[in-house]
C-alpha cells in the first residue's frame, strides 16, 4: 500500500477563552532586548571606567550613552496587549490606547504581517505590537486567535439587543475574516 501524505489540518477547534485579564507580549523578543540592552550598558560602562585617559566629563558621556541605548532597548520592549474584562488596553513603543471590545471589529495577523492589526468600529486599524510573529510565530498565531475569540465573544454579548440575539450582520464579518495562518 502506498504512503499517503498526512491530510492536511483541519481548522483548529476552537479554544477555551483565555481567563481575563491577560496580557500578550512578545516574551522572547522583549528578554532579548532587555538582556541586550544591559550588557550594552555593563559594556559601554566597564570601558568608561577602564580607560585611564579618559576625563570624568568623557567617562560621563560614556555612562550617558550606555543608559541612552538602554532606555531606547527597553522602548522597544515596551509593546503589550492587556485584555480584561471591559476592553484591550494596546500599549506600543510610545503610545497607549485604552478600547472597549465594542470598537474591535477585527484582529489580523495576515502572512507577512510584522504584527497584528485591529480594524476598528470607526473604520481606522490600531497595530498592536504585542503580538508579533518576529521570533516567536507560532506564539504570535495562538496569541492572536486567542485575542479574535475573545474580540468576537465579547464585542458580540455587547452587542445583544433586547431580544437576546446578536447582531447577524457582525457576526457575519467576523466569519469571513483573514486567517492568520504563516503557511
Amino acid at each position: 500500500m502506498p504512503d499517503v501524505p498526512d491530510a492536511p489540518e483541519a481548522p483548529h477547534s476552537p479554544e477555551p477563552l483565555p481567563v481575563l485579564p491577560v496580557t500578550f507580549r512578545p516574551g522572547r523578543t522583549r528578554a532579548v532586548l532587555l538582556t541586550a540592552g544591559a550588557v550594552f550598558f555593563v559594556v559601554i560602562t566597564t570601558v568608561a571606567l577602564l580607560l585611564e585617559k579618559l576625563g570624568p566629563g568623557e567617562r560621563l558621556t560614556f555612562v550617558f550613552t550606555g543608559a541612552l541605548l538602554f532606555g531606547v532597548l527597553v522602548l522597544l520592549a515596551r509593546p503589550k496587549v492587556v485584555a480584561d474584562v471591559t476592553g484591550v488596553t494596546v500599549v506600543n513603543i510610545i503610545s497607549g490606547r485604552r478600547l472597549a471590545w465594542e470598537e474591535i471589529v477585527q484582529v489580523n495577523l495576515r502572512p507577512g504581517d510584522p504584527w497584528v492589526f485591529l480594524n476598528l468600529s470607526d473604520g481606522t486599524s490600531l497595530p498592536a505590537l504585542g503580538i508579533q510573529p518576529g521570533i516567536a510565530r507560532q506564539r504570535a498565531i495562538t496569541d492572536a486567535r486567542a485575542l479574535r475569540a475573545l474580540a468576537q465573544a465579547r464585542s458580540l454579548s455587547g452587542r445583544d439587543g433586547p431580544d437576546g440575539h446578536h447582531d447577524e450582520q457582525r457576526q457575519e464579518h467576523h466569519d469571513g475574516q483573514h486567517d492568520e495562518h504563516h503557511g
